[in-house]
């Protein structure tokens, strides 16, 4: 028997509602078909059936709310999961060596908010053979690069996403057969035949429910859903009017044309189209400075103590724990310390509302080969030195590689940003929505200090403090960065919690 449960709804939803089931019990299912839909308060949420059977128990009716991860119903093994119709029976011999013994491999999970990505790479070719969960192929999403293992060992029969292409998250990519066979060429058109159909597909109940109240056609929304499928959020988006051409407004600044370049000039010059995830960069950014109020301000800190501190036990350190005392679990530390001070910097804006967290979920900035990304550490305000130094090394390391997953990168309310380490002196750091903080961390450099009236040399570095001057003042924002450098220059503040 295969559970169903209610699927990842997205951050910060936590339950959702059930509006229409599409199977009742007894009723064949094949794998990925549709068995109900789930309204929350932003999105509608399609659940497919995670393998093919006979529909069992519904365990949650229309109309009931849910939680994630809560059961749904269940699908039981049977005969009818892949019903034969009548009129083929006598010709099902002849297909079933070809595709009767094959497993599609499709699209994994792509993580919330996700729903397209780009086949970046196949590392096997039709008729090569696979072993289960070998690599197949290599997915690009705007967020983070995805690996699509083999579900089960065979040939490598057909491949239906090609290099380059873009592929929604249900999407088929290829075809094992466990005999070997190899589909004609001749059947790759068949997709195409099957998406020119998808119009008399049923679209959503709550969206037909939409279109009846607000009279609107079906024949002008554009269907996001499976197979042009009309969801409720296309009605949604279609009720909007158009707003009217303002003149005086100037044209994005990607809209703009470039300047004449040369013959001599284009002829030297590359062009490379943009990673999904450097476009989402760009986007986010933009968004940023668009959106938040940003404002930075600036201090600096003597890193004397703590290099002292941990020149002194970081041999011990290592030993004990396993791991490399460095600079991160302090300014970490530091900045917790603060943000129980000024939580409005550990806060953000949802509409009308002030979301204060009582908690710190550490997003910790990572230039990688592709791109800037940042992996949160969680609860980083319960964590101890140690435990912080291993999970920044971790996360660090699956950042390089490629390997964090959606939800390590989600969640974050406050993020450290590290340019020293590139030699960068002073900079302002971006807030990294819809975080109201973000602290920018430089190279420690000798400088001139006047101290106690005399002129020495103390290794310093600035920090950079962006903020949201929406929902934090000044006064909070240059007291959390004081308290920051009041940490870093007397460590022993954070024992006394002082």
């Amino acid at each position: 028997m295969t559970e169903v449960r209610v699927p990842t709804l997205g951050e910060s939803v936590t339950e959702a509602t059930v509006a229409t089931w599409f199977k009742k019990p007894g009723d064949a299912v094949a794998v990925d078909e549709m068995l109900c839909e789930l309204e929350t308060d932003k999105v509608t949420v399609e659940v497919p059936a995670p393998a093919a059977g006979v529909m069992g128990e519904i365990v949650a009716a229309e109309g009931e709310t849910v939680g994630v991860d809560a059961l749904l119903a269940t699908i039981s093994a049977g005969e009818g999961a892949a019903p034969a119709p009548a009129a083929e029976a006598p010709a099902a011999a002849a297909p079933a060596a070809a595709g009767g013994d094959s497993v599609d491999v499709m699209v994994p999970t792509l993580g919330e908010s996700v729903t397209e990505a780009t086949v970046s790479t196949w590392f096997k070719a039709v008729g090569d053979s696979v072993k289960q969960d070998e690599m197949l192929c290599e997915l690009e999403t705007d967020k983070v690069s995805v690996e699509v293992p083999a579900p089960a060992s065979g040939v490598l029969a057909e491949i239906t996403a090609a290099e380059g292409s873009t592929v929604d998250a249900t999407a088929k990519l290829a075809v094992i057969s466990s005999s070997g066979a190899v589909a004609a060429p001749a059947a790759a058109p068949a997709p195409a035949a099957a998406a020119a159909g998808g119009k008399d597909v049923e679209n959503a109940p709550s969206a037909n429910k939409l279109m009846a109240e607000k009279g609107i056609d079906p024949a002008n929304v554009q269907g996001s859903g499976r197979d042009g499928r009309i969801m409720k959020e296309d009605v949604a988006n279609a009720a909007i009017p158009a707003p009217a051409p303002v003149v005086s407004a100037p044209a994005p600044a990607a809209a703009t044309p470039r300047a004449p370049v040369s013959a001599d000039d284009a002829s030297r010059e590359e062009r490379v189209k943009m990673t999904r995830l450097r476009q989402t960069i760009a986007r986010r950014l933009k968004d940023s400075q668009n959106t938040a109020a940003m404002l930075t301000t600036y201090n600096e800190v003597d890193m004397g103590a703590v290099m002292e501190l941990r020149n002194q036990y970081k041999g011990e350190f290592e030993k004990k724990h396993g791991t490399r005392l460095g600079f991160m679990s302090f300014f970490t530390k530091a900045c917790c310390h603060a943000l129980k001070e000024v939580p409005e910097v550990n806060a953000e804006i949802d509409g009308t509302d002030i979301v204060y967290k009582n908690f710190v979920h550490m997003g910790v900035a990572a230039g990688t080969p592709t791109g800037l990304v940042v992996p949160v550490i969680r609860n980083a305000d319960s964590m101890s030195f140690a435990e912080i130094e291993k999970a920044i090394a971790e996360k660090g390391k699956r950042a390089r590689d490629g390997k964090l997953s959606m939800a390590e990168m989600q969640g974050g309310t406050f993020t450290l940003s590290n340019g020293g380490v590139y030699g960068s002196l002073m900079s302002s750091p971006i807030l990294n929505p819809p975080q109201s903080g973000i602290l920018g961390m430089h190279k420690i450099q000798d400088r001139p200090m006047a101290i106690n009236g005399e002129v020495v040399i103390r290794p310093m570095m600035y920090l950079a403090l962006s903020y949201d001057h929406r929902i934090v003042d000044g006064k909070g924002a240059v007291t959390f960065l004081v308290r920051v450098k009041e940490a870093l220059e007397d460590p022993r503040r954070l024992l006394m919690d002082l």
